[in-house]
């Protein structure tokens, strides 16, 4: 891809998909993810997040899935001593080339990241896509999805749907690797109508 970029970041696996543009608070309490929030912090660094594979997310290094999102690290709190509570953010999506182990157990990974999908306004036959969102929004609020909204645009409103909706994980992961905005409206839609 023409912007594509390599960079090395700390893999975090998680049973959960983050999508850019998506918020994504983490309580933190393992060693090597308390290591990596430290370093992070300290280095104005980001790490990836991933879904899981195969494995769990406490123990045992889990194998990630190859397309995961950059989390930024937008607040944080050490309520007590050994526990980090952050409030992360989604950039760009990347896909892992190469991943080794550390001796702590955190995965490091050599990542290209991906280029934003084609852009593309919300069809008409999206509209009940759109009033979900803003009924969602409306209830949540800007916490959950900080602004600007852009209820026109098929990538905000489809990411946002998609990471919000009680949509089966992997479905999920489907839907941050493809890159067309439409389509994952369209399959939006028929989630909304067959729930």
């Amino acid at each position: 891809m023409p912007n594509e970029r390599k960079v090395d970041i700390p893999i975090f696996p998680l049973n959960t998909v983050l999508f850019p543009g998506g918020v994504l608070p983490l309580k933190i309490f393992e060693q090597r993810y308390l290591d990596m929030t430290k370093a992070c912090l300290r280095d104005g660094t980001h790490f990836g997040v991933c879904l899981i594979n195969d494995g769990q997310e406490v123990g045992t290094p889990a194998t990630p899935a190859e397309v995961g999102t950059i989390a930024h690290i937008e607040r944080w709190d050490m309520p007590q001593l050994g526990i980090f509570h952050l409030v992360t953010k989604g950039a760009e999506r990347f896909r892992i080339l190469s991943m080794e182990t550390t001796s702590s157990g955190l995965i490091r990974g050599e990542v290209a990241t991906l280029d934003p999908e084609p852009s593309a306004p919300v069809a008409e036959r999206h509209g009940q896509c759109v009033e979900v969102l803003r009924q969602l929004v409306e209830r949540f609020g800007d916490e959950h999805f900080p602004p600007p909204h852009d209820y026109t645009d098929a990538s905000w409103v489809s990411y946002r749907l998609a990471e919000i909706l009680p949509i089966d994980r992997f479905e999920k992961q489907r839907m941050l690797v493809a890159n067309d905005a439409i389509a994952r409206l369209d399959r939006v839609l028929h989630l909304l109508k067959r729930g």
